[in-house]
């Protein structure tokens, strides 16, 4: 069960530097329906569990942007999930502690509150569950949990932060996966031109855009998977992408023919500036993956059924675009929190 928390408390809070300003309008004529199923949620799911704070999150900001949290000292989780970036890094695959990289290319977290299962496989349940996978995967920040906690309780202002949002100083790994996930789910989409447009500002996004829109949710057919304010259904499709030694969610169901290579489906907001494409960074432009999309991908048995051909015109496929940039939000990006210091040996 989840409590769902106001954006407008969210607001007070505003650790990112986020404007929560959506609200409804009836547009009217045929497409009011498909446009309201679009229309920002005003709360944000929060588990019965790890209830919002704003102490909490405020740790779990701290906890985020501190590289304390990798072996070397120099990676944080805002390594790989830059707000300036939309919260990603830009990179084909993710780059840790170990120089050689990661297999995959690290997912945005933007509405991640709304989006669980994560991971591109599906295999976290929870944001709580993702917590120490990258602190403690070799690759990544390559840190022990006594190692993370030992180096915390170092810190005094850590001790400080960890009573304000739990009644006590105790720093423990179930404490320090509740903050930084309190912190994660307050990282919701900021308003976008095409926010403005379903609440009824028609000067909002161009007309190539508005027929674009039309093409996304018609020939294009990729609401069927790019779906609601979050434009994804979080379900995991195989699209046909270059087959690699990655199968995707076909390692957790080793026997179902449909779930290999099928990832997640991801987020859409601010896609525009969220290049390189794919699980594996394999696209390098929006215009590659239509082109993707478009062709139908690699036919195999496992290959979604809603990919297939689309025979869009050049002129669909500039319009296609034009939709998507209206989704490139313009929240300034927040600076980096100052983060405590180990008191000095």
């Amino acid at each position: 069960m989840k409590v769902w928390v106001s954006l407008a408390l969210l607001a007070a809070f505003l650790p990112l530097g986020q404007h929560f300003a959506w609200k409804s309008a009836e547009a009217p004529g045929q497409a009011a329906e498909i446009r309201a199923s679009y229309r920002r949620p005003a709360t944000v799911p929060f588990p019965d569990g790890n209830p919002y704070s704003a102490a909490k999150a405020g740790l779990g900001q701290m906890l985020f942007f501190d590289p304390l949290l990798s072996r070397s000292r120099t990676v944080s989780c805002a390594t790989c999930h830059d707000p300036s970036l939309s919260w990603g890094d830009g990179r084909s695959h993710a780059i840790g502690e170990d120089p050689k990289g990661l297999p995959l290319r690290s997912p945005s977290l933007i509405d991640v509150a709304f989006s669980e299962p994560l991971g591109w496989d599906g295999k976290f349940r929870d944001i709580e569950s993702v917590t120490f996978g990258p602190i403690t995967g070799r690759a990544n920040m390559n840190l022990t949990e006594s190692e993370l906690i030992d180096r915390l309780s170092a810190a005094p202002a850590y001790g400080d932060a960890f009573a304000s949002a739990f009644g006590d100083s105790a720093i423990t790994r179930p404490r320090i996966e509740a903050a930084l996930a309190t912190f994660e789910r307050t990282i919701v989409a900021g308003e976008s031109p095409f926010d403005r447009w379903i609440r009824g500002d028609d000067a909002a996004i161009s007309a190539p855009a508005k027929r674009g829109f039309d093409i996304f949710n018609g020939k294009a057919r990729c609401s069927s998977c790019h779906s609601g304010p979050s434009f994804t259904d979080g379900s995991f499709q195989d699209i046909g992408t270059a087959t690699d030694d990655n199968i995707g969610r076909g390692r957790l169901f080793p026997t179902s023919q449909k779930l290999r290579y099928a990832f997640k489906t991801p987020t859409l907001r601010d896609v525009a500036r969220r290049a390189p494409y794919m699980h594996d960074g394999s696209l390098a432009t929006l215009e590659e993956v239509i082109e993707l999309y478009d062709k139908g991908g690699i036919d195999r048995p496992s290959r979604s059924p809603s990919i297939r051909p689309l025979y869009l015109t050049a002129d669909e496929k500039t319009d296609l675009i034009a939709f998507l940039q209206t989704l490139t939000a313009s929240s300034p990006t927040p600076p980096f929190p100052k983060v405590p210091r180990p008191r000095a040996p």
